[in-house]
C-alpha cells in the first residue's frame, strides 16, 4: 500500500537562539489547543527558525495574531505518513530525482508502532510538478 503522502501548509517564525524561545511558541499553541501535525526547528542567521504545520492553519493564525509574532506564510510542504520500512524515504525521493526536482529539506523520523513520518520541502514553484511526481492531487 502507497504511503499517504499529502500538502500541507506551513508557517515560519523566528525567535532568538536562546533558551525557552521555542517554548515561547509553542506554549500559546497549546494553550489554545492548537494540535500540530508537525514541526522542525533549525538555526538561521543567528537566531533560530520555527517551521510549525498546524492541523488548523486558521486556529493557528489567530494564536500567531495574538501573540503578536511575525509570522511568514503560509507555504506548502508534503507530509508523509506511513509504515516504517527500509527504504521508505529513499523511494520517496528518488521519484522526485526522477522527475528533476531538487529537494530543499527533508525530515524523517519513526513515530513507533512501525510508522515512520517525514517532512518533505521544494521550491514553491515545484509543488505541483513534485506533487505529481509523488501521486496526489
Amino acid at each position: 500500500m502507497a504511503d499517504p503522502i499529502r500538502t500541507a501548509e506551513y508557517f515560519k517564525v523566528q525567535v532568538a537562539d536562546k533558551p525557552g524561545q521555542v517554548a515561547s511558541v509553542l506554549g500559546p499553541l497549546r494553550n489554545a489547543n492548537v494540535n500540530l501535525l508537525a514541526l522542525y526547528t533549525f538555526p538561521r542567521n543567528r537566531r533560530t527558525q520555527v517551521d510549525l504545520v498546524p492541523e488548523d492553519p486558521a486556529a493557528f493564525k489567530m494564536v500567531a495574531r495574538q501573540a503578536k509574532w511575525k509570522v511568514q506564510g503560509p507555504k506548502l510542504c508534503f507530509l508523509v505518513e506511513g509504515d516504517d520500512r527500509p527504504g521508505a524515504l529513499a523511494d520517496l525521493t528518488a521519484r522526485l530525482g526522477a522527475a528533476k526536482i531538487n529537494i530543499t529539506a527533508v525530515n524523517g523520523l519513526t513515530a513507533g508502532q512501525g510508522r515512520f513520518g517525514a517532512l518533505l520541502w521544494v521550491k514553491p514553484g515545484a509543488v505541483k510538478k513534485a506533487a505529481k511526481a509523488l501521486g496526489i492531487g
